[in-house]
């Protein structure tokens, strides 16, 4: 599949990117949304460079309330239909029955496990058939994000291409973006949230902390993925 990807492509803006996978793939590529800013600002992108993207977001059932309240904003705004994933949900409550509600609180082995019921198996789903995917990686987020390029061979994923048109993004030019854009964004931003997830999950941060500490802050940094972007041999 990468024979199909001309080399000016694989460091192009985020413009020139998004307008060429959509074009060359057309429903075969999507957007995986958490209504994120960097989220938000893909989809303010697509929607000026793509006649209908297709968007996917995984429902994981414990999302904070501004997020939804941000999807029905986003669907209303660009006028598309976003395709929403949930969890098992036998699978759901049998975790719950065998390791509790709060279970990703007491190891880094259950909090992957909530995170394989709840985002994981519903990904699989999301990405059945498809040729790529689009992300909003930044390597200026993590550590364990530092080398992503901006399109990658997902060997998680079977092999498909996945597209990371922000990755030399930093924070300044995204809220730049968003502000000169007028793009809605998730009201938890403005309280203290850089990073959003799941609710349990997720806390504001302090001045100067990095801006993925909120996120499974009982972790190391090396630790901090839930299993959707973890790199795998292809």
């Amino acid at each position: 599949m990468t024979d199909r990807i001309p080399e000016e492509i694989r460091d192009a803006s985020a413009e020139e990117l998004l307008h060429w996978a959509f074009t060359e793939f057309g429903d075969g590529i999507a957007i995986a949304s958490s209504f994120g800013a960097e989220d938000m600002v893909l989809l303010d992108i697509a929607s000026k460079v793509a006649e209908r993207p297709r968007v996917f977001t995984l429902d994981t059932g414990r999302l904070p309330e501004e997020t939804y309240a941000l999807v029905d904003r986003a669907r209303e705004r660009y006028g598309i239909g976003i395709e929403v994933y949930f969890p098992d949900t036998s699978a759901v409550e049998e975790m719950e029955r065998s390791f509790g509600v709060n279970l990703f609180y007491r190891s880094i082995e259950d909090r992957k496990r909530c995170c394989d019921v709840r985002k994981m198996e519903p990904l699989r789903r999301a990405m059945a058939g498809l040729d790529g995917w689009v992300c909003g990686l930044r390597r200026e987020q993590a550590v364990t994000r530092a080398e992503v390029a901006k399109i990658e061979i997902d060997g998680g994923n079977g092999g498909i291409l996945k597209f990371n048109p922000l990755a030399d993004w930093t924070l300044d030019e995204l809220w730049g973006y968003i502000r000169e854009n007028d793009v809605p964004y998730n009201a938890l931003h403005d309280k203290g949230y850089p990073s959003i997830g799941c609710a349990p999950c997720t806390r504001a941060v302090a001045e100067g902390e990095d801006i993925r500490a909120g996120r499974w802050w009982w972790e190391a940094p090396e630790h901090k993925e839930c299993g959707l972007h973890a790199k795998r041999a292809s």
